[in-house]
């Protein structure tokens, strides 16, 4: 079994009590890592190093550009291990080795975007006027970062709030899913290789306590970066009430797709597929409601039953398997039991709905398509995070509209209509802080995502990630040499 360290001001190490946590391969169920399990005083001790890094070390003060060559490094000590790196986790959570190992590469490339914003984030000066004081607006870094990270594309998620935050001058502690930390650990090994001071760059591992609740409320905490649960999150914003410490929350979704009557139904179906069974639906824009216009409903539905019978289920390190296992058991517990009850209140199970008789092991879950009345069942009120498609009905574009936005949540969307005209309409309606049009799970990092209502608030990616980081401070500096009485008023 391989034992982790954690990595805490430039050097590998055990939780000082020496707990450990097994880590579970999700398509085996076997144990096959230890995990550090974080104390307070470890915890402490990575946000103190990480405030001395900032405070004393050469990192807040370098040159935004040297900044930027040190993520360039990260990117070139990404690349050569990125088959290894989507191993692991696909080994730690049963995503496919194929988007994973692709996702390494893409944070490679993610760091390097980021290097190169660097110095490009500018301050201004106010026109105050010729006789006036010259104003400046400058921007500075905010201090330590605490990034708490799911184990869902684990690596990607953390590049969006690590690569930003140090470009800016910040220092960070990350905390990594308790459910998978490995591959996170393997790609600190990067940092180590970039050479980055010490006490820049920490991660630590364990559960939401001591672990999270000790880094969200450490004092020297300036801002937390958070993506994760709903109910985690509610936690976590009158925890940081004590320290002050900004907060950005990326949460769930249940996300709509609306697939309107003149859409061009094959692209329809693909993009449906990817929107709900990508990834095995464990993503927080996963496209779980598809409505459908009623003249197509009955095609569009039928081709999807019959392409979710077609998707290969197997071992996620397989490049022949289209469909993995879901990450942990209390995952596929859960999404049993809302399914369960939403059948049994009569929703109507098209395909799947259990777990593959060919596997005996594992948390595997089969392709599920479920047609709802109305979205009043717990499957469509509730992110499963798992593939599960609701599936239903309209008649007009008000309708569809309506439909889309009677949720609690507003991660993403999808339209697909030959109209654009309708098609933006429909996308502008949708409140939501990513939205497709003819297509589903394209990204971009230069492209902010986030979430509107319970699915969070902030953003992450794109030109203004890294100002997100900073805070603004006005100077004021005299040229003329003649300060003016401070009792007489011009």
């Amino acid at each position: 079994m391989k034992r982790y360290q954690m990595f805490i001001d430039g050097k590998w190490c055990d939780a000082s009590n020496g707990a450990s946590f097994p880590s579970l391969n999700p398509a085996t169920e076997d144990e096959w890592a230890l995990i550090p399990d974080a104390t307070a005083d470890d915890v402490d001790r990575a946000v103190r190093a990480a405030h001395r890094a900032f405070e004393t070390g050469p990192w807040s003060r370098m040159s935004p550009t040297e900044r930027g060559k040190a993520l360039f490094r990260i990117a070139e000590a990404i690349l050569p291990h990125a088959e290894h790196l989507g191993r692991t986790e696909t080994t730690d959570t049963g995503k496919l080795l194929r988007e994973t190992a692709w996702q390494a590469n893409n944070v490679a490339e993610i760091y390097r975007y980021y290097g190169g914003l660097a110095d490009k984030v500018h301050g201004e000066i106010a026109p105050t006027g010729p006789n006036a004081p010259l104003s400046m607006v400058v921007r500075e870094p905010l201090g330590v970062i605490a990034a708490i990270v799911p184990w869902n594309s684990q690596l990607q998620l953390a590049a969006f709030k690590i690569a930003p935050a140090l470009a800016a001058g910040n220092t960070i502690v990350v905390k990594a899913s308790e459910d998978a930390s490995a591959a996170l650990l393997e790609f600190t090994k990067a940092i180590e290789a970039a050479g980055l001071p010490e006490g820049v760059f920490n991660i630590v591992t364990g559960g939401a306590r001591p672990c999270g609740e000790t880094l969200v409320t450490h004092p020297l905490v300036r801002r937390v970066s958070f993506t994760g649960g709903v109910d985690t999150a509610r936690k976590i914003i009158p925890a940081t009430a004590g320290n002050l410490a900004r907060l950005s929350l990326e949460l769930g979704g249940k996300s709509p797709v609306i697939v309107y009557k003149d859409a061009d139904i094959d692209n329809a179906v693909n993009g449906a597929t990817a929107a709900i069974f990508g990834a095995s639906g464990q993503s927080c824009g996963a496209g779980s409601r598809l409505m459908v216009q009623s003249p197509v409903y009955d095609e569009m539905v039928g081709r999807m039953v019959e392409r979710a019978k077609r998707i290969r289920i197997g071992d996620p390190l397989d490049e022949e398997t289209d469909m993995g296992p879901l990450a942990t058991v209390a995952q596929r517990d859960r999404i049993e039991r809302l399914l369960g009850e939403s059948v049994s209140q009569g929703a109507e199970l098209l395909c799947g709905g259990g777990r593959p008789a060919a596997f005996n092991r594992g948390y595997y879950f089969e392709p599920t398509i479920v047609a709802c009345r109305n979205q009043d069942f717990p499957i469509v009120r509730n992110e499963l995070f798992g593939p599960v498609l609701s599936v239903l009905k309209f008649d007009e574009e008000e309708e569809a509209i309506a439909m889309a936005r009677d949720s609690e949540y507003g991660f993403a969307g999808g339209v697909f209509s030959t109209d654009f005209a309708k098609a933006y309409r429909t996308a502008r309606a949708i409140p939501a802080g990513r939205v497709w049009i003819n297509t589903y799970r394209v990204t971009s990092m230069m492209v902010p995502f986030g979430g509107f209502k319970q699915s969070g608030y902030g953003r992450e990616a794109g030109i203004d990630a890294i100002r997100d980081y900073t805070d603004t401070k006005g100077l004021f500096v005299d040229l003329s040499g003649q300060v003016a009485d401070p009792f007489v008023m011009r």
